[in-house]
């Protein structure tokens, strides 16, 4: 029996550049298009699992395994947008400077049958207290543009960041270390 086949249920290429360190080619790229409104009173980490899920069930297919993923950035129980403009941006490094926040990154593996495995990882990230010259420099860099909490860890923002329990992976988008074990318990090999 051949691995399995699995379809990335995204179009983001920093998770195609994660799931390439486990050793995993997707067959397919399947991005899933959902309405991401987080439903009024939900938490974060509810959120953040939903959306993997309904990512997942709206790339479903039975020629392989589907594997979505959502990245959520809260401070508090406040899920902070991705940023799709400069404002946004601004009000969301203004609300993380010098202080921590929650990045909960969910994975969803749903099965040919319909079974859907998943895992969350929740990471905390401390940014030093940022002055207005250094938002202003960030905001300039452009890395904000489409993320999650107004900022890329895997950039320049890393150079502000004071502190980071957990998964650097996870933050960026694909926690490796949940995400190998979900491939792994489904058969897929992995070194």
């Amino acid at each position: 029996m051949g691995q399995p086949t699995l379809i990335l249920a995204s179009a983001s290429p920093r998770r195609r550049e994660l799931i390439a360190r486990l050793g995993v080619t997707p067959a397919a790229i399947v991005p899933a298009d959902i309405d991401e409104t987080p439903h009024k009173g939900e938490l974060p980490r509810d959120y953040a699992r939903r959306m993997a899920c309904e990512k997942a069930e709206a790339a479903a297919s039975d020629e392989g395994h589907v594997l979505a993923g959502d990245t959520v950035v809260a401070a508090g129980r406040r899920i902070l947008p991705k940023a799709e403009d400069e404002a946004t941006a601004r009000q969301c490094l203004e609300l993380l400077s010098g202080r921590r926040h929650r990045v909960l990154s969910a994975i969803a593996l749903r099965a040919p049958d319909g079974s859907i495995r998943e895992r969350l990882s929740e990471t905390v990230v401390i940014f030093k207290r940022l002055s207005a010259q250094e938002i202003d420099a960030y905001l300039a860099s452009g890395e904000w543009e489409g993320k999650a909490g107004g900022y890329a860890i895997q950039g320049i923002a890393e150079g502000l960041i004071r502190r980071i329990q957990g998964s650097h992976s996870g933050v960026v988008g694909l926690p490796l270390y949940e995400t190998r074990a979900l491939l792994k318990a489904a058969g897929f090999a992995i070194a």
